[in-house]
């Protein structure tokens, strides 16, 4: 009889691979070994393989998991735009613009040239799915008359867009961060304006 493996057992591991590979990914980009990975898992490379089937899959795997925990602050039906979007905002703006995210942005950006089709499946299953995300919401406080009829695909890009901006890059330069009281203050003004562009 083939032994079973407990699902709460499976997702752990799963859950501890993709933890482990943001932050090997972060510290020595792309080349990382998956021996190193799997290591700092706690699990055997066969694991990894078990969950993902290669290298590549795994780092954009870590995209579309913070892609995931970004989204679900928009999940649900009905309830007040203005909350949900500054929750989305405050989400996506820490999970782009922390070390984390500014490391794999990096790396991402410096591999490109070697691996184009990772550039390909990390912007499907993150900037890509959030967008995805954040347009069916605006659809449908639309459709519910909660904010202006428009191109909810452009006004998802809008936001997103405004909610990076300059600070990313600045970020990216190694400047030092907007306080966090003021960069509460920025969002919320951001987010301010986007209602105010599109109040029905």
């Amino acid at each position: 009889m083939s032994e079973t493996i407990d699902p709460c057992i499976a997702t752990d591991a799963r859950q501890r691979l993709i933890h482990a590979a943001a932050e090997a990914f972060m510290k020595e980009g792309y080349r990382v070994s998956v021996d190193r990975i799997a290591a700092a898992a706690g699990v055997a490379k066969q694991t990894l393989y078990n969950h993902f089937s290669s290298k590549e899959d795994l780092f954009s795997e870590v995209f579309r998991h913070a892609a995931m925990s970004i989204l679900v602050t928009l999940d649900g039906t009905g309830g007040d735009v203005r909350e949900r979007l500054l929750s989305f905002a405050a989400v996506f703006s820490e999970k782009v613009m922390c070390p984390v995210g500014l490391a794999l942005f990096r790396t991402m950006i410096a591999e490109y040239p070697r691996f184009p089709e990772l550039a390909t499946a990390f912007y499907a299953k993150g900037p890509l799915q959030t967008l995805d995300g954040l347009t069916d919401f605006l659809r449908r406080a639309m459709d519910e008359g909660k904010l202006r009829r428009d191109d909810p695909r452009f006004a998802a890009e809008l936001l997103m867009s405004q909610l990076v901006g300059l600070e990313r890059t600045r970020r990216l330069l190694g400047q030092p961060p907007t306080p966090e009281a003021l960069e509460r203050t920025r969002i919320e003004r951001t987010v301010g304006c986007f209602l105010r562009a599109y109040a029905p």
